[in-house]
């Protein structure tokens, strides 16, 4: 890690000013984007051990697996960090489990989540020796049955139940109702351990439970976990062993100030507790968003201020390939100037430089008046910003770095555009089909 000269401020994980400058986890943004220029993800090491610590300490004496949602940040820097503190990995691909293992995630530690598991990712798994998957279709079933067969093992494997909870989250993120994509119902589940004893290569000993994203009521959670609770006294009854159970994630963050009340962890923690008392085996949780969210911020540059005929745009060289929440889920992100003059207030519309309408980060936010080259914050992008982003009008992927009280270090440097067309060709032989 290299030192910001003068980006020291106590070493507080949040964001805060010094001298007029802003400082996260004690490096100044100012001096930082004037060396890796904008736009940049810069997360903080420090506020995501407070998460991991405050989860921890919440779970206290229980026999809790912390799995972090690898999709919600994958860089393997921020999987490291999760690793060196006994975190393991919630996957929904070949790709994020390799990612995992290389940031020193052991399999053992590893579930393997997704509606859309192929032949070749089971028997990637399946040899690197992953803990759980979770299934979450009777076709899934099969294939995992056969797939071990074929290489003599025997899977652990739990059953996604779809609870048919309404989250009270957006759509596009709720997972738990009967018209989402994801897991089956009790019913289903009920005839798979009806009929488990023909699965010779699959040990169906788990149950898991996921409803959506950004929850920020813990009512949706006690339906869902006392469904999936009375379900497992139901098995255990009818002599079926449950050695898991895979609560999921979901618990929500402040993405927008005097609006979004998170749930209390220490309240989870008790509702969790106090639903599986009498469970005795691995209790599995997957957090992704409460654990890097708002540990992570997107820095920008204002390019102009156009003047529009009834608005004015302030355009920004971040785009929605790089931070595509707000495009897709009308996401809101609290925007900072870090100018840090005494300017008046004025309403923007926030935009990006790409060649779409939906490429607008907030519309009519007021904010203290910019001007070209003003530096500027998008605040809560630590989790689904660089892990969702893309190369759209051919822009490379930005940097991501890492601070730690005072330190930085590059953990993904800018991609240049030899390296973004890198996998691309002429055509060099034709064939014949």
């Amino acid at each position: 890690m290299q030192a910001v000269e003068g980006g020291r401020a106590g070493g507080s994980h949040e964001v805060g000013m010094k001298d007029g400058q802003p400082i996260f986890d004690g490096v100044d943004l100012t001096v930082l984007a004037a060396q890796v220029s904008t736009p940049f993800y810069a997360y903080s090491a420090q506020a995501i051990r407070s998460r991991i610590n405050a989860l921890l300490g919440a779970f206290h004496g229980l026999d809790v697996r912390i799995c972090f949602a690898v999709k919600a940040n994958s860089n393997i820097a921020i999987l490291q960090l999760m690793a060196q503190h006994g975190v393991g990995a919630d996957i929904v691909s070949l790709g994020e489990m390799q990612r995992s293992l290389k940031a020193g995630i052991p399999a053992e530690r590893i579930v393997f989540s997704g509606v859309g598991k192929t032949a070749d990712e089971i028997d990637a798994a399946l040899s690197a020796g992953v803990w759980r998957f979770n299934v979450e279709s009777a076709d899934e079933l099969h294939l995992l049955q056969q797939r071990a067969h074929a290489r003599g093992v025997c899977a652990r494997a739990a059953v996604r139940i779809n609870p048919d909870v309404d989250a009270r989250t957006h759509a596009k993120i709720s997972t738990g109702k009967a018209e989402n994509k994801f897991g089956v119902s009790i019913d289903e589940a009920r005839r798979w351990f009806a009929e488990c004893a023909a699965l010779d290569h699959v040990q169906l000993d788990g149950l898991h439970a996921h409803i959506g994203s950004q929850i920020l009521d813990l009512e949706p959670f006690r339906q869902a976990l006392q469904r999936v609770e009375a379900f497992r006294r139901e098995l255990v009854q009818s002599g079926h062993a449950i050695a898991s159970v895979d609560i999921g994630g979901g618990l929500g963050v402040m993405y927008r100030p005097g609006v979004d009340m998170p749930v209390d962890i220490a309240d989870y923690a008790s509702l969790v507790r106090a639903t599986f008392a009498d469970f005795k085996g691995t209790l599995a949780l997957e957090p992704g968003r409460w654990l890097v969210a708002e540990a992570g911020v997107l820095v920008t540059r204002a390019i102009r201020v156009k003047h529009g005929t009834d608005r004015q745009f302030l355009v920004v060289d971040a785009a929605m390939n790089d931070l595509l929440r707000p495009s897709l889920y009308d996401a809101w992100h609290e925007i900072v100037p870090m100018h840090g003059r005494d300017e008046p207030e004025v309403a923007y519309d926030v935009v990006g430089p790409v060649c779409e309408t939906g490429d607008t980060f907030a519309q009519g936010r007021v904010m203290a008046r910019c001007e070209a080259g003003d530096l500027l914050m998008i605040a809560g992008a630590g989790a689904y910003g660089a892990s969702m982003g893309s190369t759209y009008n051919s822009r490379p992927l930005p940097p991501e770095v890492l601070l730690d009280d005072g330190r930085y270090a590059i953990i993904r440097r800018r991609q240049t555009i030899t390296e973004m067309m890198a996998g691309e060709q002429f055509p060099q032989a034709w064939h014949e089909t």
